[in-house]
Formats: structure tokens, sequence, C-alpha cells
């Protein structure tokens, strides 16, 4: 059984900027964590010896990643837990912990996993997020998009190499601290500091062709998964557009409503998601605002706007894996002048083929200058072939 005296917490990496600031407010909470950084191949090969190359793509990663540190040495798996997220929907993603039970029981079998889920996949005594360390959750979320937004337009022209880093670096530091001491609630205030510091590098014209990236959430921003997507559309002189992640929180709670509204019996579970989403759109509405008065960087998708784009393309109730989202978020790139899209999805992630890539001809079709790609992830594709598909969508880049 989990011990929070005992046991550290290894928690896989998907938001290298976001989840940077949650093990600040796990640690907060009396939670010893550490954030698994590791990125080489070695990573696919350990996943490969305790996932089928056929499952998952993101759970082969996630457990290639927790069976190399643990396999390292490093931790003493009487005094190690590990930890992933769940949406807990109707694809493979919702066997991640049993994968993951079964990839220990061998070598690990003491080890215990925690899962962070509304879906009531599993409870682990002795863990829990209470209502302060979910408002904090929610705040790191925020400062987080934030921080990904200023960073990736920030080192996309900065003229001084490293500039954007170092600002990032001291933020992530400040904001840690923020919710040790309970300044973090002062958002307004950070928000302004923080668009100033970024503001402040010296930085080129912003004359680049952008390029959004969409798809399934893990793929979409991991580094590990994508093959460092951000990175290498930098490289080739382009700016990353991504959509916040707390667009994909507000995506879960909404379909949480929406059940009830399609299928009847709204209950209690269904009201408290709505309250949910309610706090977490005006909290999405206030930082957009400012980010629009101070006029340097690029202000998130209003999701409002994103569930209409939804209901133009593709009804709501179409909610596995990231379901709609996807192609309200390509639309809204269109509608904001962002074309170029790349949607990044695990190979055969039958949710995102159907909504990413199935979706292209209607998107298409609403919007004649859209140039979309769409690129499969999955331990037998090559980073070569990867990127030759990235090169050939940026050859017809349109502006």
């Amino acid at each position: 059984m989990f011990n929070k005296e005992i046991h550290q917490i290894l928690i896989p990496d998907m938001l290298p900027i976001h989840f940077g600031l949650i093990i600040g407010v796990f640690e907060n909470h009396g939670y010893r964590t550490k954030l698994l950084r590791s990125r080489e191949r070695v990573v696919v090969d350990e996943g490969l010896k305790h996932v089928h190359n056929d499952t998952c793509y993101p759970a082969l990663l996630v457990i290639g990643q927790f069976m190399d540190a643990l396999k390292s040495g490093e931790y003493d798996p009487d005094k190690t837990a590990v930890m992933i997220s769940q949406t807990g929907g109707g694809c493979r993603a919702s066997n991640y912990l049993f994968l993951l039970k079964k990839a220990l029981s061998k070598d690990f079998p003491q080890i215990p996993v925690l899962s962070i889920n509304f879906s009531g996949l599993q409870k682990e005594q002795g863990f829990s997020v209470t209502l302060p360390m979910f408002i904090e959750l929610i705040h790191a979320a925020l400062y987080g998009d934030l921080l990904m937004s200023c960073y990736n337009r920030a080192r996309t022209y900065e003229i001084t190499p490293g500039e954007a880093a170092k600002t990032l670096a001291r933020w992530e530091k400040t904001l840690q601290k923020s919710f040790a001491d309970g300044s973090f609630l002062k958002t307004k205030t950070h928000y302004r500091r923080i668009l100033d510091d970024f503001a402040a590098i010296k930085m080129k014209p912003f004359d680049k062709p952008k390029v959004g990236i969409v798809g399934e959430i893990y793929v979409k921003y991991s580094p590990l998964a994508n093959n460092h997507l951000e990175d290498f559309l930098i490289s080739q002189g382009v700016e990353p557009i991504v959509p916040a992640f707390l667009d994909f929180c507000m995506y879960c709670a909404v379909n949480t409503v929406n059940d009830g509204i399609i299928y009847g019996g709204r209950d209690f579970k269904s009201m408290l998601f709505k309250t949910a989403y309610n706090i977490l759109y005006k909290k999405s509405k206030e930082m957009a605002q400012l980010i629009k008065e101070q006029g340097v960087f690029e202000p998130p998708h209003d999701f409002e706007e994103l569930r209409r784009e939804a209901d133009r393309l593709i009804h709501q109730g179409v909610k596995m894996g990231e379901g709609w989202l996807i192609p309200a978020e390509m639309a809204a790139l269109c509608h904001s002048g962002v074309s170029n899209i790349v949607v990044a999805q695990p190979f055969g992630c039958l949710p995102n083929h159907i909504v990413g890539r199935g979706m292209n001809r209607v998107i298409q079709e609403n919007f004649r200058n859209a140039n979309i790609v769409a690129v499969d992830y999955d331990p037998g594709a090559t980073k070569v072939n990867q990127e030759n598909r990235l090169k050939l969508m940026l050859a017809n880049i349109k502006t």
C-alpha cells in the first residue's frame, strides 16, 4: 500500500513545462516526486519488452520509461511508487493501469501504482487529490499553457540563443515556490510579469510561417513521443502553435456534461463537472484577455468557439480519444490564420485516425487553404520518415 512518508513517486514526462509545475504542487502537499526526463531509444526498447507493439504507443513509452528508471538501480523498489493519469475512455488507453501492473508484477510487485483519474478506474489508499490540490493543479495547467506559448514564440525569434530558455527556467522556479507560499492565486500579477519578461527578450520580426500541432494528447505534447516535433519545426524556420492543455481538461469536463444532455439523467456528477467547466472556462478567458492586452503573444482559443466549430463539423457526442476536439482545434487554427497543421497520432489509434486523419477532407472542404499532414508515431516508425513527411507539408506551406 502507498505511504507518502515512505514512497517517492515516479511520474512520466508528457508536458515538460506543465509537469515541472505539477510536481511542485505534489511536493507542496507532502508527496516526494521525481519527473522522469529520459528520452533515449532505450525507453522504447524497454517498453517493447513489456507491451505488444500493436498496443497504444503512449502506453509503451510510459511503461518503458518506468521500467528503464526502475532497472537503473537509482530507486529503491521498496520505497518507490509510480503514477499515471487517465481519462478512462473507450480506447486502449483504459488498459494502461493493467499493462503497467503486469509489467511490474515479475520484478517489482511491491511497487504501488497510483492513477489520477475521474472515471473510477482505481483508487489507491494513501493517495488522494484534495480540493486545495485540485485548485493548485488547475493553476499549474494555466501557468504551463502561458509559459509554453510564450516560450515557443520567444525561442523561435530570439536574437540571442538560449535567452528564452533562461527566462523559462527562472519562471518555473518562481511558480514552483508560489505553490508553497500561496502566491500562485495572484494570477493577474504573475501573468503580466511573465508576459513582460518574455516580451523583453530581443526578438526578430514575427514573420515566419506558423504550423499548428493537434492530435492524441500524449503524442501531441511529449517530446519523447513525437521525436521533438516542436524543436524540428523551429529548425525548419517555422513557429509551432500548440493548443492549450487546459482545452483538453475542459473537453473532458464538458463531455460529462454532454452525456447528461444527450442520454438524459442529469445527476450530481454532471452538475459537478458543469461547475468545474465554468470555473476552468472563466480562468481561461481571464488569461486570454491579458495576453490580448499585452499584444506580443498568442492567446489560447476561446473554448466556447471550439465547441461551436465542433458543432459545424462533427457532433460533440463523438468523444472517444480526443474526439471532436481535434477537428475543432484544426478549424480554430485555420480561422486564426494557421492553415498549416500537423496531426500527431499513435499508429493504429482508432479514435484519432477517425477524428484526425478522417476529418481532413471535411476541414479542407471548409478551409480551402488548409495544408494538413497526419504523422504516425510508433516504435517501428523512423524519425527520418516522419521528418520527410513533415518536410513535404512544409514544402507546400501557406501563409
